[in-house]
């Protein structure tokens, strides 16, 4: 991974979380509900950024890309691709990261500068 990836990454991970949050309030109070175009807009875009991010191996539906803005997902269609795509976040993070001990958990990157930290993957137990 080169440094730039990581800022994408992270970028788009703030985005996914953010997304998700608001979709699950909305799915919780209407879930059959369509989402309106503004937004499917900005969804399809963080999703299309993450599929070329992410790759074959880390998207979580082979056949999945985007949703069609002519047939308008429900907010409860949203929230679990949604929540599909944070956890393939999750595992593309770590299998990009690496413990370094006792400076802690690091992005593993291919340029040379100072190391870029970060929390430890989520699904390691506390004594991993």
């Amino acid at each position: 991974m080169k440094r730039a990836d990581v800022d994408v990454f992270e970028k788009l991970t703030v985005q996914l979380d953010g997304l998700y949050q608001e979709l699950s309030i909305l799915a919780k109070k209407t879930p059959n509900d369509a989402i309106n175009g503004f937004k499917l807009s900005f969804i399809n875009d963080i999703l299309a950024q993450c599929n070329s991010l992410f790759g074959e191996k880390y998207r979580p539906f082979a056949g999945f890309e985007t949703f069609s803005a002519e047939e308008l997902p429900s907010n409860s269609d949203a929230t679990f691709i949604l929540s599909q795509y944070i956890e393939c976040a999750e595992k593309f993070r770590a299998d990009h990261i690496q413990n370094e001990g006792i400076q802690g958990w690091s992005w593993q990157i291919d340029d040379k500068g100072p190391r870029i930290s970060t929390s430890r993957p989520k699904k390691l137990s506390p004594k991993d």
